[in-house]
């Protein structure tokens, strides 16, 4: 009676932690939707547009690590983190990987 219990909770036990395994991953489109969008689907103060792959090209050329330390600490018109300094870096990240991956 004992080892289908147990075998139970360790099953329960490793989907819980594979769930929060998979929570803790940023959204980058989330993310994007929630502090990116305004400027980068208008182009506002500059920004390049989401999906505008002659817009990208110069800035991928310098590095997707440039990218992130613009994204994250700020670039010309850009404030940090977007002006939403709740984000995570690795949410930054996440929103840059899925601006990144529309022009790729």
């Amino acid at each position: 009676m004992m080892k289908p219990l147990f075998t139970a909770l360790i099953a329960a036990g490793a989907a819980m932690a594979f769930s929060v395994a998979a929570q803790a991953e940023a959204d980058g489109e989330a993310v994007y939707n929630q502090a990116c969008m305004a400027c980068h689907m208008t182009g506002a103060a500059g920004a390049p547009i989401k999906g505008n792959k002659e817009a990208w090209e110069p800035r991928i050329e310098k590095g997707i690590d440039t990218l992130y330390e613009h994204s994250i600490n700020g670039f010309n018109a850009m404030p940090p983190k977007g002006g939403n300094m709740s984000l995570s870096d690795e949410e930054v990240q996440a929103a840059v990987d899925f601006m990144v991956e529309a022009v790729e």
